[in-house]
């Protein structure tokens, strides 16, 4: 048994020297970078890490485990695969850290395979016996009371055996194709069967419209007590009814994850959406990257199914549970504990929007802030009701990303669109992993009269923009909203974004123009108060950051922060690492993947980097620059990647009020003052969680909860 210790287990990011560079070293060093894959696996590490701390509720302890496995099932799903793609096809590439895909692949399996058997001791041996203590609990096979098991058997007559379809394995029934990421068992079967076929083994995958975990009625309970029983653990129990007269001797769950990555050729497409349909049944049966499999299963059987799926062992994981995690994300919404749960909240509103307010009137007196989800997003969804209701107001133009299957912002604008206004939808269908429902939201819209634009084929519209023409006084006056974040109401409460509204003309023209660059062709407009990816965005980046920088060395303070998902472009990365050279206090709040690497003497001591985990995801992006005492304050839709900067449709807008900047600003100084949920990156590439000692402890996300929150 693995005795290592359960708290955070530090591991490299894969650089390549331990050498400390000198002032006028190459920029171009790989020794300079983080692998990028790498730093992914090193945030979920962090988010595994609050499993263990107590400062948070029970239950969102486990919520914060069973992310983990989410998190891991797209990393494997798309980075992986696509990594392994490399490999097959012999087109390798290397970042900026100049790691090949092969030796990254090999740490990949390490890391992973660490931090997987970790999360199941912790579950197993951490969260399982804690929530006992609740009153909490899931029920093994040899735990079920007689009534339980009795109770199991009925509900597998029932319920699963009517849906169930085992599949024996012989010359006429070859290996089935097995939809990814489903829950399968490999059954070993001896005797004859009624046509006289040896037995041998079968595939038995579980009934997808079954839930994988199931409570117990409470009369079959202790008193007070709340139990689960797997759908695995009930199919074990009854494999021998799915097999009538054969001797089964072994059933083991397993999982396959393939490749989830959608790939459409720009030049052999007519018509994206059907293209997408097409290609989203292909991604249930992509090649496999990583089999699950139970511990308990025998060395024969893995080996069959590591063939079947030609994987080798360094993609097999062996698990101490249930091979599914994700799946017990049921428990969270199934048990009534909120004394387990973070208190709720009301969020709050800021002083314009309180009670019944006609919201262009509020934003004619001036730019509106809101920093979800301390403060609420019914102003957003409300926008765009009262837009779609006005007879004064024309036209409506939106993108949508990320929105929800059944948003109140899609209702609206089918609303207005049946009303007769002029309503364009800028929809991106290859939002991974929502593609499906920006199709079914596409046809909504179309069959309520609305123009729908699927954005530009091989720039994805990530840009989140409400662009609304509105007839007052006999003249036309624009409105506009910009965010950071999806149109998306529920992860609006769990992702901290900002939203600006606004109708500042120079701010609302711009989003016009974009508008227009989108649903129409021609060159480049010309854009003067946004920045605009894939055209102005990296460039004017990097001549703020230089502008610091020249600041600083003729003496003047200088200073930049930047917070956002992930930093990984190289050019970026670069401007940074001039900018400390010359001096300039560079404070990076990075969430997720950070290539950069601080700390290093005459090259980036000047930079801190650290990564805010905690309720909520953080999710804004801020470009903030000193600017000699001009303070330039930026929000984004955009994070400083590669694809970000050159492969998607991105904006990226200034603060123009004194007090909005002001405010962003204040929010920024909170976050770097966290030393609760703040995890410092070193140069080695190691995370530390900054420990406030015997000073008051400080929480970014709780301070900003109470200031805004407390409002309501």
């Amino acid at each position: 048994m693995n005795t290592a210790p359960l708290r955070v287990n530090r591991t490299r990011k894969g650089i390549h020297a331990k050498q400390t560079p000198s002032s006028h070293a190459d920029l171009d060093d790989p020794a300079l970078y983080f692998n990028r894959e790498l730093s992914h696996l090193q945030f979920n590490i962090r988010v595994l890490e609050q499993s263990l701390d107590a400062s948070h509720p029970l239950l969102d302890r486990l919520m914060f485990l069973l992310i983990v496995s989410s998190n891991l099932d797209e990393f494997f799903e798309i980075r992986v695969a696509g990594l392994k793609h490399q490999l097959a096809s012999f087109h390798e590439e290397t970042g900026a850290d100049g790691m090949p895909p092969i030796r990254v692949l090999q740490e990949v399996s390490r890391i992973a395979h660490e931090q997987v058997e970790r999360q199941y001791r912790i579950l197993n041996d951490v969260l399982v016996p804690a929530l006992e203590e609740q009153k909490i609990r899931f029920r093994r096979r040899a735990q079920w009371t007689p009534e339980q098991a009795a109770w199991v058997a009925d509900y597998f007559e029932e319920e699963i055996a009517p849906v169930i379809s085992p599949i024996g394995l012989d010359p006429s029934h070859p290996f089935p194709r097995l939809v990814n990421k489903s829950l399968n068992f490999i059954v070993e079967l001896d005797g004859t069967d009624a046509f006289g076929r040896e037995g041998g083994m079968a595939i038995l995958p579980a009934p997808r419209s079954l839930p994988r975990l199931i409570r117990l009625p409470a009369a079959l309970c202790e008193e007070g007590f709340t139990d689960y029983v797997f759908l695995s653990s009930m199919i074990h129990a009854h494999a021998h009814e799915v097999f009538p007269g054969m001797e089964v001797g072994g059933c083991y769950q397993f999982r396959l994850t393939r490749n989830a990555d959608l790939s459409v050729d720009p030049e052999e497409v007519s018509d994206l959406a059907s293209a997408l349909r097409g290609e989203l049944l292909a991604r249930r049966y992509g090649s496999g990257v990583r089999l699950e499999v139970a511990d308990n299963c025998p060395d024969s059987l893995i080996d069959f199914l590591l063939k079947q799926f030609e994987l080798g062992e360094e993609d097999l994981y062996r698990v101490n549970g249930p091979v599914n995690l994700t799946r017990m994300m049921a428990v969270l919404g199934d048990v009534q504990r909120p004394d387990l749960r973070y208190r709720p909240f009301t969020p709050g509103l800021p002083k314009p929007l309180r009670g019944e307010v006609n919201l262009f009137s509020a934003i004619l007196q001036g730019d509106i802030l809101l920093h979800h989800p301390f403060q609420s997003f019914n102003p957003v969804e409300d926008l765009l009701r009262q837009a779609a209701r006005d007879p004064d107001v024309m036209a409506i133009k939106q993108t949508l990303y990320r929105t929800g299957a059944d948003s109140s912002i899609v209702g609206a604008l089918v609303e207005a669109a049946r009303g007769g206004k002029e309503v364009t939808v800028v929809i991106e269908l290859r939002a991974r992993f929502d593609e499906a429902d920006n199709l079914v939201l596409a046809s909504r819209l179309q069959e309520a009269g609305a123009i729908v634009i699927y954005g530009v084929m091989a720039y994805k519209t990530h840009a989140k923009m409400m662009h609304i023409v509105r007839r007052e006084k006999g003249a036309l006056r624009h409105y506009a909203h910009l965010g950071t974040g999806n149109y998306h109401a529920k992860t609006a409460k769990l992702y901290t974004d900002y939203s600006l509204m606004t109708t500042n003309e120079a701010l609302c023209e711009d989003v016009h123009k974009v508008f227009q660059q989108l649903s129409g062709m021609g060159k480049p407009r010309k854009i003067h108060t946004l920045l605009h990816a894939p055209f102005t965005l990296h460039k004017a980046l990097i001549e703020m950051i230089e502008r610091e920088a020249k600041l600083a060395e003729s003496g003047k303070k200088a200073r930049l922060v930047i917070k956002c998902n992930a930093l990984t472009e190289p050019r970026l990365i670069r401007a940074l690492y001039r900018a400390s050279q010359a001096g300039v206090i560079c404070d990076l709040i990075i969430r997720g993947m950070c290539c950069l690497r601080p700390g290093i003497p005459g090259i980036s001591d000047n930079i801190r980097v650290r990564s805010i985990i905690g309720r909520f995801l953080e999710h804004t992006r801020v470009y903030y620059f000193h600017n000699d005492g001009k303070h330039d304050v930026w929000c984004s839709s955009a994070d400083a990647m590669e694809r970000n900067m050159f492969h998607r449709v991105e904006t990226c807008f200034p603060l123009l009020d004194k007090k909005v900047a002001q405010q962003v600003r204040k929010d920024l100084d909170t976050y770097l003052l966290d030393n609760c949920q703040s995890w410092e990156l070193d140069t080695e590439g190691q995370y530390q969680l900054r420990n406030p000692g015997d000073a008051e402890p400080i929480s970014a996300q709780e301070t900003l909860l109470y200031a805004y929150a407390s409002q309501a």
